[in-house]
């Protein structure tokens, strides 16, 4: 059976276009790897991070009564794997401490009457601490742990009714409406960063690289620390202007507090700055074209984005991952920004994410100054 409309199709000139495109985009190695490996790639990624669960959270426990009820309350929080302890110390001050400082999202105070007074048919009270920057994880962490003190007290009335309950005084540090804003807000302050800085400095970088003006800079006698400099400050300036107005619609559209230092915050906030251009001039030195650098921006960011604790916890995530997330830059600069924002908490409590952030901006940014050079060379 013939079909005469397919034959005048193939006679036409559109088909000898849509041939030319097909033959071009096999004939570009870069553009199928870009377009088969990190899809495959990301939902691998994103299937493992991305678990609703919240599990294996840290829990500094100051058990002050050291009785046997108090280590089977202990032993009753820890057996489902929701919470992990963590040893910080056993006093009162040291796990509030902690909880300040990030180092746990939980702390446990069991006071030293608890064992006299469930013996003595009252009621056993217990402190519990959260950490209510993470607005969505305190309160599934605040159910599980009412829900699993409940159990126990339920389970030691019926081995012996004359004992007494065990009632839990709950606070949420930090956020105590648990406004999930508070959260959210600052990690995508983060992720907009990370995506315009990248984003801007690669099509500034390529939009020369197509038109000829890096071959234009080879002529003149500026050298090429001299070029970069002029490149990168410029867009340091413009993205600080876009941290400004990030910080005004997260205090003004959705009530986030700042209860920390500005300094310290815009300090931050430029070291990151400094690395999502490096990350953009380093994608626009390995691109061919505008079509391929935003190709692989989309590689590149979304990975970071995802493991950067943004918008899912860390501590949720598989093991393999939270090691992964220790070479994430944005992770980093996030856990800085909800201390300074919502904790209030000076350069002493957040130092090493600082370290660790400054260590990236200096590393990235002499990588990316090393292969813009040689594009220049």
């Amino acid at each position: 059976m013939k079909f005469p409309w397919i034959d005048r199709f193939l006679e036409k000139r559109l088909f000898a276009l849509i041939q030319k495109e097909i033959r071009q985009i096999l004939r570009d190695k870069q553009l199928l790897f870009l377009l088969v490996f990190p899809p495959t790639f990301q939902l691998l990624l994103y299937g493992f991070a991305l678990d609703p669960d919240v599990k294996n959270l840290r829990i500094a426990i100051a058990d002050l009564s050291a009785s046997p009820i108090s280590r089977e309350l202990v032993s009753a929080i820890v057996e489902n794997h929701v919470f992990d302890i963590s040893k910080v110390g056993y006093t009162e001050s040291a796990v509030c401490r902690a909880v300040a400082q990030g180092r746990v999202e939980a702390a446990l105070i069991i006071p030293p009457e608890f064992n006299r007074r469930i013996k003595e048919g009252l009621t056993g009270n217990i402190q519990i601490f959260l950490d209510g920057a993470d607005a969505n994880t305190a309160g599934i962490a605040g159910g599980y742990l009412s829900q699993m003190i409940g159990s126990f007290a339920r389970s030691l009335q019926m081995v012996n009714l004359t004992l007494g309950s065990i009632h839990p005084d709950i606070t949420f540090l930090y956020n105590p409406g648990l406004e999930s804003a508070w959260f959210f807000v600052p990690g995508v302050m983060g992720l907009v960063l990370n995506l315009t800085g990248s984003l801007v400095s690669t099509s500034t970088l390529i939009r020369e690289k197509d038109s000829g003006t890096l071959e234009q800079l080879i002529m003149t006698p500026a050298s090429s620390v001299e070029v970069l400099v002029a490149k990168i400050l410029p867009l340091f300036f413009l993205l600080m202007g876009n941290v400004c107005i990030a910080l005004a619609v997260g205090k003004f559209v959705f009530d986030v507090p700042f209860r920390g230092d500005a300094l310290l915050y815009f300090f931050v906030s430029g070291l990151y700055v400094f690395v999502a251009i490096s990350i953009g001039i380093t994608l626009a030195s390995i691109s061919k074209n505008q079509r391929g650098a935003v190709l692989t921006s989309f590689f590149i960011n979304l990975p970071v984005i995802m493991l950067s604790g943004a918008t899912a916890p860390i501590q949720s995530m598989p093991r393999f991952f939270q090691y992964i997330a220790l070479l994430n830059p944005l992770r980093y600069y996030i856990v800085c920004i909800r201390s300074i924002l919502l904790k209030g908490v000076g350069l002493d409590i957040v130092w090493p994410n600082v370290v660790m952030l400054a260590i990236f901006a200096v590393g990235l940014l002499a990588l990316s100054a090393n292969r813009f050079r040689k594009q220049l060379g």
